[in-house]
């Protein structure tokens, strides 16, 4: 629907979804198997559960007259993952396939809140542990590895896809030559250590150039998830910072925060923290708002800028 103008890139203010696997996990008290959401597709109450997630934060979206960005519920739906639990790569395909139609369902329920466009990503998570980058592919290997989860996303209703928990360049890189290859918008989030680093010791803004450098630029933006701001501020190009009053103004049920962070909590068990908020190619935050938790627990992401192109 918006593959060809995703409208996240206006400017404009978006809601994003804010933690799928631990609310399913600690509010509705679901079990997920290597913190994968996409085995409840194929359970009636986890299905009832996922569209019900997402619908409440679409209707904050329309609360509060912005969009809003739903992520896939396929962090782990690729093939080690899928085959550690049991889904041959025919299952793995009906399953990425199955939760792009269940947030297009969604989607549709709202297409007449012109003022809250309802962006469809397709998430891909990594490859291994995120946290541990032993074990690295190259990236001819990582393109080849992603590349079938990323045609099959390509295939259905999402408008992009968007790669979360990323611990080092070169599985970047191949996920964003997939994407190209099969002509689908991508965005990068990585994860940084308590030195603002990747896990394999690459510093961010590093990491960033290498996956623009290989790839002719392809990202549409980048993030950082699973990581405290505080961690990787100093990290950020151009002195960006980021102050605690930055992630207190409110705005009802939405935490809506100023151009230096988006709040989202969400990740494994292993290392607590949040999926990332986008940022155009000229810097600006495009996604900076959450839902709230009940109780209200905030871990904020910071976006990673890249400079504006030449003119």
């Amino acid at each position: 629907m918006y593959r060809s103008a995703l409208p996240q890139l206006s400017g404009e203010v978006f809601v994003t979804d804010s933690g799928l696997e631990t609310d399913l996990i600690f509010h509705e008290g679901f079990e997920l198997p290597d913190f994968a959401a996409f085995v409840l597709l194929d359970d009636p109450r986890g299905a009832a559960a996922l569209a019900g997630y997402f619908r409440r934060h679409v209707d904050i979206a329309v609360r509060h007259r912005c969009g809003v960005i739903l992520e896939t519920p396929t962090w782990r739906a690729s093939e080690d993952w899928g085959s550690r639990l049991g889904y041959p790569p025919a299952e793995l395909r009906r399953v990425n396939q199955a939760a792009a139609s269940l947030l297009d369902q969604v989607r549709g329920d709202y297409r007449d809140a012109a003022r809250s466009p309802v962006v469809v990503s397709g998430c891909i998570g990594p490859r291994a542990d995120g946290y541990q980058p032993d074990g690295r592919m190259g990236a001819d290997e990582a393109e080849a590895y992603h590349a079938g989860q990323i045609r099959t996303l390509a295939a259905t209703e999402v408008d992009l896809v968007h790669a979360m928990t990323i611990s080092y360049a070169a599985e970047a890189i191949g996920i964003a030559r997939a994407a190209a290859a099969t002509g689908v918008p991508a965005t990068i989030s990585f994860t940084t250590e308590t030195d603002g680093r990747l896990p394999d010791g690459t510093a961010l803004a590093d990491a960033v150039a290498a996956v623009d450098a290989a790839t002719g630029g392809s990202p549409l933006y980048y993030g950082v998830n699973c990581a405290h701001p505080a961690h990787f501020a100093a990290a950020l190009p151009g002195g960006a910072t980021v102050r605690p009053a930055d992630l207190t103004r409110r705005a009802g049920d939405v935490g809506v925060v100023p151009p230096a962070a988006a709040t989202r909590l969400n990740c494994p068990p292993s290392a607590p923290g949040q999926p990332s908020a986008p940022v155009s190619r000229a810097g600006q935050l495009v996604s900076a708002a959450a839902v709230r938790l009940d109780p209200p627990v905030h871990s904020s992401t910071v976006p990673v800028m890249k400079p504006a192109p030449a003119r």
